[in-house]
């Protein structure tokens, strides 16, 4: 018998990983509709477009749907008070679409436990007027938070998650053993490429969402420390406006890309420098995917995704001189492609595709 299935995410406004996997949920269940609380077809992924997806209440603001992390006091209730009738419902969750209500199985897929709950340091930053506010807020918010959030993770049938690092974080924070599922990269090699006009290859890149947690300040500090290389950062956020007026003149800041253009980016990179505080951080493999080392950080879901001496270099110390070394070495001593690409085999999205299957027609 046929099983109904629909896919919930928590909110579809910007381009990221999660985004790209929510897209593969699509694909392999065609049929599925997708819940979410905010859709801005404009800041995320066009793919959407063309497929089911429904949203809510909230979605009726155009400044929630624009900014939403102002909405996090909204999206746990809302969340709460959705009954999803489907046989099973898959949550792509990383913070509250586990939330839901269902008679049928509930399978979450874990992109990592909310990081405004339990990582705050690292997610809100230092020394800002945005740091100060977000902290004060979750001083009164997050104990009913939290605990909806735990409430949602005991209601699961099964918990996957993306990586060991996410698998350690669940059975920490929701006494919960998840198995560990990795997502396929988004962008391989295979594909059309659209060339930065007046970039040459060989640079350094960071493909980053410009935020606190993600560290690329860091980046911007490395490429002052290492002035004959050329950086190339990717990616939008609240810190573009102070890295960009601060950043030295061997940067340079693309904003966001269209797939042709990003693809364009992984292979004409010599490096590609990630060191934020990721639970699983896809952009090493499609870096690998297409021919490109990584430099990263020790930590969290890099420790799957780089091979620490084959694929790329992990870094026990992550300060702007550190990381501009091992860059300058890592771009003198490429990996073997073939190195690269067996690496990104074992991501593969028929592995992935065919194991979600096999979860939602158990019995």
């Amino acid at each position: 018998m046929p099983t109904d299935v629909t896919i919930v995410h928590d909110y579809l406004t910007q381009r990221g990983g999660a985004e790209r996997v929510v897209l593969v949920l699509a694909e392999a269940f065609p049929d599925a509709p997708i819940v979410t609380s905010l859709y801005d077809p404009a800041d995320t992924f066009e793919a959407f477009s063309g497929l089911d997806v429904r949203t809510g209440i909230l979605d009726r603001s155009a400044f929630l749907r624009q900014h939403h992390r102002v909405a996090l006091p909204f999206l746990a209730p809302w969340f709460l008070s959705q009954h999803v009738d489907a046989d099973v419902v898959l949550a792509s969750s990383s913070g509250w679409a586990h939330e839901v209500r269902t008679d049928g199985r509930l399978i979450v897929y874990c992109h990592a436990p909310a990081r405004w709950l339990y990582q705050q340091q690292q997610y809100l930053g230092r020394s800002t007027l945005r740091s100060f506010v977000g902290r004060s807020a979750m001083g009164i918010l997050g104990p009913p938070l939290r605990l909806a959030d735990q409430a949602g993770a005991r209601r699961a049938s099964v918990y996957l998650a993306n990586s060991t690092a996410t698998a350690t974080l669940v059975r920490e924070l929701y006494g919960r053993d998840a198995e560990v599922l990795f997502p396929p990269p988004a962008l391989t090699s295979e594909g059309p490429m659209t060339p930065v006009e007046g970039l040459e290859e060989g640079f350094v890149l960071c493909v980053s969402r410009l935020l606190a947690y993600k560290q690329v300040g860091l980046v911007v500090d490395a490429a002052r420390a290492s002035p004959t290389m050329r950086y190339v950062m990717v990616g939008e956020g609240p810190l573009l406006g102070p890295l960009s007026e601060t950043a030295p003149r061997n940067v340079r800041f693309l904003g966001t890309l269209d797939d042709p253009t990003l693809r364009w980016c992984y292979a004409a990179a010599s490096v590609l420098i990630a060191v934020s505080f990721e639970d699983l951080g896809l952009t090493p493999l499609e870096a690998a995917a297409n021919g490109t080392p990584t430099v990263a950080r020790r930590y969290g879901g890099y420790l799957d995704t780089v091979r620490d001496g084959e694929t790329g270099t992990l870094l026990d110390e992550v300060s702007p001189v550190s990381i501009a070394r091992a860059v300058e070495a890592q771009a003198a001593s490429p990996p073997d492609a073939a190195t690269l690409a067996s690496h990104v085999a074992a991501f593969s999205k028929d592995r992935f595709v065919a194991r979600l299957r096999e979860l939602v027609t158990a019995r």
